[in-house]
């Protein structure tokens, strides 16, 4: 027997009924981006390695330990699956010249990939859905991204989650953070672990992010950067906060908080819930006004965010606020062969007016089955019993079944019979006025939802 080739570990399928949610939160972001006036953008799943180098620090664990980078065979270019979008996003906005016009607000979803341990809501491919608003000063915009991100955990029905704010300041104020941070880190040397010892004189911010739990004492007691914002950075922080109260958002500020990512200034923030155990960072983002230039583009401010789809679909679960997968309005039920032609007319009548339709249609009989001994043409004319059809109907849980039976097809109607609502009462269509009741029905739907 030939042996199966199966998925690449951490890298997961997305199959029904899974795949209607993931579908139906997919929409549900889009309306609320549209809400914010945002416009898509897809950007390639490959990028030059030196984009996220650049972008996102040399000394940061995703560049060190996470990304998949592989040489071109052709050319030898190094390239790498995208570990996170916003380098990628500012790359194309440079590339292709969209702030010529003025500031730009975006957003984007699609899969990203990191080489790291797979574990509940952690997986080497995973899918983020974020917001990148280019080329706007002023915290009233990092108060809108928060405001956007809240809001869609509201739409959602989502409880628990709590947001986290900081401010990292401006370059000057992070130089003097961390001069005072490698003093205290240098007079604790003893308690660093061997990441921390590395990145002592080449990135000690990272040290603040450590998941070392024998650190975390040593950790909380160091200089905070708060203490050295100035005015300016200060004054920003505080409309921040002063927009969000307004709009009654709860809020904890976190000194600690500094991201994954180097290119971050001023507002940060994430998203976080207890109740998805370790990966409890849902959302995450912040203001990042130098990577643009950084990236060899004309100087312009930035602020941005991205939320991890599966791990905001863990949490949809647990709460269980999970929506049904996708049902059919209509369940048609074709008894005879010979009437297909004329059933798969109206139905598809039907689908052009907005209606949701599913046909009756036998499973396949297994190679090598018992139908290997009947004749071909009557396995797949065996459409199975009206009883037998009705019962898959009621299965599938759509509201209606279409009835094409003998009788009806004679008198040139059709059943319409109800399986949820007024369950078993019917009604004889006329199948030469398909779009008239096709309407109705339509209508009669949409008031059910209502």
């Amino acid at each position: 027997m030939t042996e199966k080739i199966t998925a690449v570990k951490g890298m997961n399928d997305i199959l029904p009924p899974d795949s209607h949610l993931w579908e139906w939160l997919e929409a549900c972001v889009r309306d609320l981006m549209h809400s914010y006036a945002y416009q898509n953008i897809r950007t390639p799943i490959v990028e030059p390695s030196a984009l996220f180098i650049r972008g996102l620090g040399e000394v940061t664990d995703i560049v060190e330990k996470e990304m998949y980078s592989f040489e071109d065979r052709l050319n030898g270019e190094q390239l790498t699956l995208r570990p996170e979008a916003t380098a990628g996003v500012v790359r194309a906005a440079i590339q292709h010249n969209l702030l010529y016009e003025g500031p730009r607000r975006l957003y984007y979803t699609g899969p990203m990939f990191r080489h790291e341990r797979p574990q509940r809501g952690r997986y080497r491919q995973f899918h983020q859905m974020g917001a990148e608003a280019l080329g706007f000063a002023g915290p009233q915009l990092d108060a809108e991204l928060i405001l956007m991100a809240h809001g869609l955990w509201l739409s959602l029905g989502l409880e628990g989650i709590e947001l986290e704010l900081n401010s990292l300041g401006q370059p000057p104020e992070r130089q003097q953070h961390r001069q005072a941070l490698v003093a205290y880190f240098e007079a604790h040397r003893e308690a660093l672990d061997e990441d921390s010892q590395r990145r002592l004189l080449t990135n000690p911010l990272r040290i603040l992010d450590t998941k070392n739990p024998q650190m975390q004492s040593l950790v909380n007691a160091a200089p905070r950067l708060i203490d050295f914002l100035g005015a300016d950075s200060m004054a920003h922080f505080e409309t921040v906060q002063a927009v969000l109260q307004a709009n009654g958002v709860a809020y904890r500020l976190n000194p600690r908080l500094v991201r994954g990512m180097d290119y971050y200034n001023l507002t940060v923030f994430e998203f976080v819930t207890d109740q998805l155990g370790s990966q409890g960072t849902i959302c995450g983002g912040g203001r990042y006004d130098y990577l643009i230039e950084q990236l060899g583009g004309k100087p312009a401010p930035a602020v941005g965010w991205a939320f991890g789809v599966e791990r905001v679909l863990e949490l949809i679960k647990a709460q269980n606020l999970a929506k049904a997968s996708a049902v059919p309005d209509v369940y048609a039920v074709v008894p005879q062969m010979a009437h297909m032609p004329l059933a798969m007319k109206t139905l598809t009548q039907l689908r052009s007016l907005g209606l949701k339709v599913q046909m009756h249609s036998p499973g396949q009989t297994p190679m090598g089955g018992d139908a290997s001994s009947q004749a071909p043409q009557a396995a797949w004319m065996a459409l199975g019993s009206m009883k037998a059809q009705l019962k898959k109907a009621d299965a599938c849980l759509a509201p209606f079944a279409l009835i094409f039976g003998e009788q009806e097809v004679l008198e040139g109607v059709v059943t319409l019979k109800a399986l949820r609502d007024g369950v078993g009462s019917q009604r004889k269509m006329p199948l030469d006025d398909v779009a008239s009741w096709g309407k109705a029905l339509q209508c009669e739907l949409l008031a059910a939802v209502v």
